[in-house]
């Protein structure tokens, strides 16, 4: 999933897979703005065919967060 989202967040962000790292987040990476976050969300959402509520959306400002949303997500019903 972790590679899946990487991917995403690539072509979000427009920088090579490479040059993320191990543990990306908007701490970490400049681009990573309010746009570029939004438009993050809904390249996850449809790479993953979820819909992120407001806290998600909040709650996603690291890789490590992200997976834990997207997890969540795909398990609800």
């Amino acid at each position: 999933m972790e590679n899946r989202i990487k991917n995403v967040m690539s072509a979000v962000f427009r920088v090579p897979v490479g040059s993320l790292g191990d543990a990306p987040s908007q701490g970490t990476l400049d681009v990573w703005d309010s746009l570029s976050h939004m438009q993050l969300v809904v390249a996850l959402e449809e790479e993953f065919g979820v819909s992120f509520d407001d806290e998600d959306i909040l709650q996603m400002q690291s890789l490590a967060e992200i997976t834990a949303v997207l997890e969540r997500c795909s398990g609800k019903g």
